[in-house]
């Protein structure tokens, strides 16, 4: 059964209880949404136009990433797969810095030396993601572990697509937590489509949540598009975790609207009708509905806050493209302590290149 808190165009349904969060909470989660969609647009637009190299689009899953972040506590830990860039934000990092990562000049945090939109933000407990599908899920057990022997009563949110759910790292890290009731959610974005692999060709399971049985744990499936329904189970999952109740999967079923990546086509390989059927459950769209439902958001108060999205935006990118390149002495930093010898030679021959550039 999945767990869902409103119809799917976005009406409340009849619930015995109130919303499980205050409404100011559910117009900040949906204008954290809208802001992430916002970023999306522009920051597609900067690919297509050769100002950023590459970027990895969130739109359609905008309530699976922004609902199940917020049960999380400042001092928890993230530990993202691709589509969590949101978390970052959410957690304290500036905007501008979304932006300096993707274009990888003197401003990014990097310097240059990640991929884009492999975002770090080490004051909001955000580890920075890796292109490998699966192999953060082996380390967000060991950070929950780590915690646990420590007495730090911390959760660790360790977020995976449908596809990760192939890797031997899964199991290796769904086995290693459910036997040493690893204070850790296993939060699963299933958007139906591992780049070009369907769900349905990743598992004969009946569901992805089905599989935590296996390792001793719970397993819970929600719709991913309602953002009430995904807080409230993650936040079940996340204070289960926090008290000692051993991990949970949560699998947050959900849809990618754009390609994979700003790389990829996803008209040669599915259906537009399997695109606009999910269109019709827009969780961006489907929580406006509820807010003006309960008298919480109208058509001015929209338009004025995209306006202002927008306008930070397109602020953060003025200023990031004005920025130099990343400073040649980067390539030595950060690696060790103490450089070697051999990397201060290396240094010493880049100087003739540096005074070129200057």
């Amino acid at each position: 059964m999945t767990r869902r808190a409103a119809q799917p165009d976005g009406r409340p349904r009849t619930r015995p209880a109130p919303l499980p969060l205050p409404g100011e909470d559910l117009v900040a989660m949906f204008e954290a949404m809208v802001r992430i969609r916002v970023v999306d647009a522009r920051m597609l637009a900067l690919q297509r136009q050769g100002r950023i190299g590459f970027y990895g689009p969130i739109t359609g899953q905008e309530a699976a990433t922004v609902g199940s972040g917020w049960a999380l506590r400042p001092e928890d830990w993230v530990v993202p797969a691709l589509r969590e860039g949101p978390l970052a934000v959410l957690r304290g990092m500036p905007v501008r810095d979304l932006v300096a990562q993707c274009v990888a000049n003197s401003l990014d945090r990097a310097h240059g030396r990640q991929m884009p939109c492999h975002y770090s933000w080490p004051a909001g407990r955000y580890v920075a993601m890796s292109s490998c599908v699966g192999n953060q899920l082996p380390a967000s057990v060991g950070i929950a572990l780590g915690a646990k022997l420590r007495r730090d009563p911390v959760v660790v949110a360790a977020y995976l697509g449908d596809g990760a759910t192939s890797t031997p790292d899964f199991h290796a890290a769904a086995n290693f937590a459910g036997a040493w009731r690893a204070p850790l959610v296993f939060f699963c974005q299933n958007n139906h489509w591992a780049i070009s692999v369907p769900a349905r060709r990743q598992t004969a399971s009946e569901s992805i949540a089905a599989k935590a049985v296996a390792y001793g744990f719970e397993g819970e499936r929600v719709d991913g598009n309602d953002v009430v329904a995904v807080f409230a189970a993650s936040k079940r999952a996340v204070e289960k975790a926090r008290v000692g109740g051993g991990p949970t999967l949560v699998e947050l079923v959900t849809y990618r609207m754009l390609g994979h990546t700003s790389s990829d086509d996803p008209t040669r390989y599915r259906d537009e009708a399997e695109v606009e059927s999910w269109r019709a459950r827009d969780p961006i769209a489907n929580t406006r509905a509820l807010l003006e439902g309960l008298g919480l958001w109208s058509e001015e108060r929209d338009e004025t806050f995209r306006a202002s999205v927008e306008a930070e935006l397109q602020a953060a990118i003025r200023e990031v493209e004005a920025a130099s390149p990343p400073d040649l002495d980067t390539i030595f930093s950060d690696v060790y302590a103490e450089p070697s010898s051999a990397l201060l030679e290396q240094r010493e021959d880049l100087r003739p290149q540096r005074r070129q550039r200057t």
